[in-house]
């Protein structure tokens, strides 16, 4: 409790930090600084992570869904391999799975290649696009990352739905769409609903991708909390945002 709530900048003569009761740590993160000005540095940084957060979300979801649908209509033979197949990326580590995309996004990356290669073929001239660092490199890498965690519970509420509905839903007169709208999404919420938890708050908080593909250029709230505890050396500060993040 004293970490979250002491103040910032308040050091002895051995620089450690002075706890003191107070949220100035938390008027400086909504963009009030001591001296009674205004500086959205950290408020942006909040932003831009709730943003990236919702991007990655529905980018996700509207991926996923499909997949998921899919693989849940599929026989239970092919099913399984499907299964296998969304699965596999998990038996890699994390971090090699973030620095595999920088190989394919950097300059002279495959992605670059790739289509330097088919610019050849056509004929067109082609220079090569700064894909990473960026906060766009940044958002694929998300994407691929949670991308699992959003297939996985939506293809269990999917899998659950009993095939006798869908021929009631025909027998009713209902068309695909509206079988999909009446039937289909209701009884999948559960599941998009857990999977939108699994991608929004692990995205928000995360830091390892941002800096990796980001080339520490793209700061995140995460970046800020790792940064102010192992750089800064603010853990008050760090805390607050913690907070805040919670």
């Amino acid at each position: 409790l004293l970490t979250v709530i002491t103040s910032f900048g308040q050091r002895d003569a051995d620089g450690n930090v002075i706890y003191t009761f107070t949220l100035e740590n938390y008027w400086r993160l909504l963009g009030f600084t001591e001296e009674g000005g205004w500086d959205d540095l950290y408020l942006r940084i909040l932003l831009r992570s709730l943003w990236l957060a919702l991007q990655t979300t529905v980018i996700v979801i509207l991926m996923a869904y499909p997949l998921a649908y899919y693989i849940a209509r599929a026989p239970e033979r092919r099913r399984n391999l499907l299964l296998f197949l969304v699965l596999i990326p998990l038996w890699t580590n994390f971090i090699i799975r973030i620095y595999a995309w920088v190989m394919i996004l950097r300059t002279q990356g495959v992605l670059n290649t790739s289509l330097g290669w088919i610019a050849g073929l056509v004929n067109v001239p082609f220079a090569p696009i700064d894909f990473y660092p960026s906060q766009g490199a940044v958002l694929v890498g998300m994407v691929y990352e949670f991308l699992p965690f959003m297939i996985l519970p939506i293809f269990t509420s999917l899998e659950k739905i009993e095939p006798n509905l869908y021929e009631a839903a025909a027998d009713l007169g209902a068309n695909a769409f509206w079988t999909f709208v009446r039937v289909t999404l209701p009884l999948s919420l559960p599941g998009l609903v857990a999977g939108t938890i699994l991608t929004f708050v692990p995205v928000i908080g995360t830091f390892v991708v941002s800096d990796i593909l980001g080339g520490r250029q793209v700061i995140l709230v995460g970046n800020l909390v790792q940064r102010q505890f192992l750089d800064a050396r603010n853990p008050p500060f760090g805390s607050a945002a913690s907070v805040i993040l919670l």
